[in-house]
């Protein structure tokens, strides 16, 4: 059998807020919840799983997402509409911009926990 990511967990403040923010940015829906977990699975079946954990216990991770062309736009837009900050390098040292890496596009936002998420239009050689 070979090996592939089935889930993560991503601590959250608020489960359902961090998993409809994410799931409304992608263009994804947030499953129903199992457990004390609340998913939104991805095209390829990796499914983050937000659980609610004290603010004091979260740690940033960095979620990189894979999308489309389409989806990027998208997503773009969403980020767009809702005001967000987005930066087109992980040191968030161009604020406003995306990035043109690898002949594609990327940039990189803040969920609701403060994770760093990245839309990528191609991925990293």
């Amino acid at each position: 059998m070979s090996v592939e990511l089935n889930h993560t967990i991503v601590h959250a403040r608020d489960k359902r807020e961090s998993a409809e923010f994410l799931a409304g940015i992608l263009g994804l829906d947030v499953g129903a919840e199992a457990g004390v977990f609340l998913p939104v699975e991805t095209a390829n079946g990796v499914t983050l799983d937000f659980a609610s954990v004290p603010a004091e216990s979260i740690t940033t991770q960095h979620y990189a997402f894979l999308v489309s062309d389409e989806v990027f736009d998208a997503a773009f837009a969403r980020i767009s509409e809702r005001g967000i900050t987005y930066y087109a390098d992980p040191g968030l040292e161009s604020a406003g911009e995306i990035n043109h890496h690898h002949g594609g596009r990327g940039l990189y936002f803040f969920d609701p926990a403060g994770h760093a998420m990245e839309i990528i239009t191609r991925p990293y050689a």
